[in-house]
């Protein structure tokens, strides 16, 4: 089973920054397919928090704009999404999300983002 983890979400500072990884198998870790994120906040829907595709084919959802940074490293399979100035409103669980040249999507577990002071 093809599974893709998120990690790296946790208790933030507001104006402060986190780090989240998605790792995957190499099989999925293609360049022309579409890596993002995704996320839910409470009583909210999913959306849309960026995407990259073929490295530097980015785009970014309106309220993370200029904050958030998606980004791949290649040697380690791994997609990333440097989060700053964050804020409350930031608060969700954050999903990972890969669709192949097939149309194949996957999803990760999710992993919990919580901005407070």
């Amino acid at each position: 089973q093809v599974q893709v983890v998120e990690s790296g979400g946790g208790l933030g500072q507001p104006g402060g920054s986190l780090r989240l990884s998605c790792v995957m198998p190499g099989s999925l870790f293609r360049h022309n397919n579409v890596m993002g994120w995704y996320r839910q906040g409470p009583g909210k829907r999913r959306e849309l928090v960026a995407w990259i595709k073929g490295g530097s084919d980015l785009t970014y959802g309106d309220s993370v704009k200029g904050r958030f940074t998606i980004f791949r490293d290649i040697t380690k399979n791994t997609m990333y999404l440097e989060m700053n100035s964050l804020k409350p409103e930031d608060t969700g669980v954050y999903y990972c999300n890969v669709i192949n040249t097939q149309s194949e999507e996957y999803w990760g577990q999710g992993t919990q983002v919580t901005v407070s002071s």
